[in-house]
């Protein structure tokens, strides 16, 4: 029986397999369905927007969306930078965090915190696509879509107790849309001021935890968990219209306005050097700030006169006291030729307190470089008196209406009525004259001369130049005097064009 059984049992496997392949081919050839309606073809853009999602999960934002530009390029850029970029944003974090770390680690009894390994992998994120928002104020607003699968490697060590544990965060994905806007614009690099980030919706991140060795993320009630904690507490900070705030410049520095005035009293020189045949000299002072484009100020001439007294004020905008330096050069007049420099010396505005006068006698040398041996010769000293004085909180340019103001308030102590004025030269339009393509501009008020920079081979020219005038008294019935000029381009023409 088991003989036949198995004879059997392989007569009726080839059997059935024959007889399957015979049946099933002439129901393939000669039996048609006949309740199969013949296909509707639809054009794409007929379809809603769940339908197409549906059918292309990974359509770009720019095919979905006409307001969405394509980066290729940017992405492009990224990939080609990435390597190097991924090493200066790790080097960036660890100089953050590890402060923050320093100063917290210490009452919870932990011995350290380290960074095993800081790694953002090799596949920097791509921009899916940006939408550019115009508005009529002084702002950039970005919307890029960001997409970033990450084989990122963050391993963190903690020490405490003599034992050590590791936590790693590994294949990190992020999904996110969020909104970048850059206001106000300035005129000062990197042209605007503060950076604003918020997220249209709420992001997507996942991301694998391993605790020593063992990955938390695979428990399934844990990790759907932490999913919806993560997504929670960063819409909570950053949805719209909550935004991150990022200041990059100081408003008074981004918008290129002064924060206070420096005031100059040069006094007296004293024991100055014999430039004349006659043995004498005819010395006066010139004063200049660095960083400033106001012309330097010069004293009185002091005829035939070694030791001379001036007692002369001086009054300079300042716009930054920590780099400016107020430079001081002693000059023997000539009626004819070059004149003679007697000797100079330099004082950086963070030697001094605000609103404190301090009286400094100088000792004047050949050139500010210690080291230089014409140094070793006398050459006299000047005695001036320094005031800085910063402008109040409340007087700052805070946004960029204030900013347009072109009268700022002097500080205390400043004669009644006084002040700054400050005219801003920002642009003009078909400029005429045949020959003439070198325009600059011309100011004249109250016999003080003010002259921007040229333009060259434009008619249209654009300088965005700012001039300051110091004032005892409000300029009730004066004007300004405004003239353009041009040179031409030819050797030797030279054809001003009236106001």
């Amino acid at each position: 029986m088991g003989f036949v059984g198995t004879v059997l049992g392989i007569f009726g496997f080839g059997f059935g397999i024959t007889a399957g392949l015979v049946i099933g081919y002439y129901f393939f050839i000669y039996i048609q369905p006949s309740d199969v309606a013949d296909p509707e073809i639809r054009p794409l853009v007929e379809e809603d927007q769940e339908t197409l999602q549906k059918m292309l999960p990974e359509i770009p934002f720019w095919v979905k969306n006409p307001d969405y530009d394509r980066l290729d390029w940017l992405n492009k850029f990224l990939e080609y930078m990435w390597p190097n970029l991924n090493k200066a944003i790790c080097a960036t974090v660890k100089g953050i965090v590890k402060p923050i770390i320093d100063e917290q680690i210490p009452q919870y009894k932990i011995d350290a915190v380290e960074f095993e390994a800081l790694t953002l992998g090799s596949l920097p994120p791509t921009f899916q696509g940006m939408k550019i928002y115009v508005t009529e104020e002084k702002e950039l607003i970005m919307e890029p879509s960001i997409k970033w699968a990450a084989n990122a490697n963050v391993t963190i060590a903690v020490k405490a107790y003599g034992l050590k544990a590791t936590a790693q965060v590994v294949d990190l994905q992020v999904f996110a849309l969020p909104r970048i806007t850059l206001k106000p614009l300035v005129p000062s690099f990197p042209c605007f001021a503060n950076i604003f980030v918020s997220l249209m919706d709420k992001p997507y991140v996942d991301f694998g935890l391993k605790v020593v060795g063992i990955d938390l993320m695979s428990v399934p009630i844990l990790y759907r968990f932490v999913q919806e904690i993560i997504k929670d507490q960063v819409a909570n900070m950053y949805h719209w219209p909550k935004t991150l705030e990022v200041q990059i410049l100081d408003p008074a520095k981004a918008f290129d306005r002064p924060v206070g005035l420096l005031h100059v009293k040069v006094i007296r020189a004293l024991k100055l050097q014999k430039k004349d045949l006659l043995g004498a000299s005819d010395p006066y002072v010139k004063i200049k700030l660095t960083d400033s484009k106001l012309p330097s100020k010069q004293t009185t001439v002091k005829m035939k006169n070694l030791n001379p007294e001036w007692n002369e004020d001086f009054n300079f905008t300042v716009k930054d006291p920590l780099t400016q330096i107020l430079k001081l050069h002693v000059i023997d007049w000539e009626q004819i030729g070059k004149h003679d420099k007697m000797g100079m010396n330099e004082v950086p505005l963070k030697d001094l307190t605000p609103d404190e006068p301090k009286l400094m006698t100088l000792a004047l040398v050949k050139k500010k470089d210690t080291n230089d041996a014409q140094n070793d010769k006398s050459r006299g000293q000047l005695v001036v008196e320094l005031t800085y004085k910063p402008f109040k909180e409340e007087e700052l340019p805070k946004t960029f209406q204030q900013t347009k103001t072109l009268l700022v308030r002097a500080p205390d102590n400043t004669p009644d009525g006084g002040g700054m004025l400050v005219v801003i030269v920002h642009e003009a339009e078909d400029v005429e004259g045949k020959h003439h393509n070198n325009p600059y501009v011309r100011i004249l008020f109250r016999g003080e001369k003010r002259k921007t920079k040229k333009i060259r081979k434009t008619r249209d020219p654009r300088w965005e130049e700012e001039f300051t005038f110091m004032l005892d008294e409000p300029p009730i019935n004066d004007k300004i005097h405004l003239e353009v000029y041009s040179s031409s381009s030819r050797i030797g023409l030279r054809r001003p064009k009236g106001p």
